[in-house]
């Protein structure tokens, strides 16, 4: 009994082992089918093997290859995706040079640092490699605008002319551009003046070609203002656009303030604040009296040709005049200046005969002509007229600064 049941026992142990080889085997055969199949699907295997083949080096340009009608200030870029930029060359088809750029860190964007030109075409032709050393070339044709007028930013006082004696504290600054300016709010975007200490200002569209600056309060004397118009490439509207970039930098002199006054015929210039000097005065008779409010001095000449007919009252109308005058300083464009009249003296002090002008004896006429300059202000009270019109040069501290902020096209 005893030797049946190891027999038997053993009997059951070797088909055990059968079992388990056989199950062993179909599993090695089970795994090996389901690898061969997982290669061709997916190109992974169970234990994490290596990936399908990287995707290939590629390069792209903007604005879009063939891109035409571009703007100049509009950067060349070019990247490299799953690789890096091995050379990018950017040429002006037309001229010949070469537009300079920046490379990234990683050497993945290459982007043109030169301002374009108008109406120019560029050709791109840049390379890329990936780590295995494959290389691609994508090559680009891009084509700027050209613009059917191009507007410059002129600047009143023109730089040049106040670079020695710098300006008064009553100067706006005054961009002038040679044609109209439609799109005002892109146009007033790149405009600024930096004046150093800060002062609060702001612009004021006098029409579709000048805009003035004016701080809320006369300029700090010792300013430095530093003046910008960023507009090369900037739509003005109706085919025009900016000409070119400016930049220009003006100081503001000592405060300067003759204060006229129409009751007493007299006036007073203050110097920094402090009253150095008072001289009898002749204002604007009734019928032509002298526009109220504060001027700015805008010319200067030691001689001067004073003629109505500038302001259209010519020869052969009533009151019309034609005459040379010493020490003559303009304070609007409808004919004011302050000047010696030897014709007035007896006047001066006591009646307001002139035409518009305010009239000063030949002493005082020098002194002041020697002392003021543009820029400097004369303010005008009780004279009987109106006040100085914002459009008439400079008729600007006219307005209140709640007034003067509306003018701004991003109001």
């Amino acid at each position: 009994m005893l030797f049946k049941k190891s027999l038997l026992s053993s009997g059951r142990a070797r088909s055990g082992a059968l079992a388990g080889l056989l199950a062993t085997a179909l599993a090695l055969s089970a795994c090996s089918s389901g690898d061969s199949g997982g290669n061709s699907a997916n190109g992974t295997n169970g234990g994490g093997g290596p990936s399908a083949a990287a995707a290939p080096v590629s390069v792209s340009i903007t604005p879009a290859a063939d891109a035409s009608n571009i703007s100049p200030v509009t950067p060349i870029v070019v990247k490299a995706a799953n690789g890096t930029l091995t050379d990018v060359t950017v040429t002006n088809a037309a001229k010949g040079t070469k537009v300079q750029g920046t490379l990234s860190a990683d050497k993945t964007t290459w982007t043109s640092k030169d301002v374009l030109g108008y109406g120019a075409t560029y050709t791109v032709d840049a390379h890329a490699a990936d780590g295995s050393g494959k290389t691609v070339e994508q090559q680009g044709k891009i084509t700027t605008l050209s613009p059917a007028k191009q507007a410059n930013p002129n600047l009143i006082p023109a730089p040049s002319s106040v670079a020695q004696t710098g300006v008064g504290v009553g100067q706006p600054i005054v961009f002038q551009f040679s044609y109209p300016v439609k799109n005002k709010a892109d146009v007033e975007k790149q405009l600024s003046v930096t004046s150093n200490p800060p002062q609060e200002g702001g612009w004021y569209w006098i029409d579709d070609k000048n805009v003035h600056y004016r701080p809320k309060v006369y300029w700090q004397a010792g300013t430095t203002l530093t003046v910008s118009a960023k507009i090369y490439g900037v739509d003005f509207g109706n085919g025009v656009y900016g000409a070119e970039d400016r930049t220009e930098t003006y100081h503001v002199h000592d405060s300067w303030i003759a204060k006229a006054d129409g009751n007493t015929d007299q006036m007073q210039i203050f110097h920094n604040g402090q009253m150095v000097k008072s001289m009898l005065i002749s204002l604007g008779k009734d019928a032509t009296p002298t526009h109220v409010g504060p001027h700015v001095i805008s010319f200067k000449a030691e001689s001067y040709i004073m003629d109505s007919c500038t302001y259209g009252l010519c020869p052969g109308q009533p009151g019309a005049y034609r005459s040379e005058e010493k020490w003559s300083e303009r304070i609007s464009n409808d004919g004011e200046f302050v000047h010696e009249n030897p014709n007035s003296v007896s006047a001066q002090g006591n009646s307001n005969v002139s035409h518009g002008c305010v009239n000063l004896n030949d002493a005082n006429a020098q002194w002041f002509f020697n002392n003021l300059g543009l820029g400097d202000v004369v303010e005008v009270t009780n004279s009987g007229g109106p006040a100085l019109p914002v459009w008439d040069l400079y008729g600007d501290w006219s307005l209140s600064w709640d007034q003067w902020q509306k003018g701004s096209a991003l109001h």
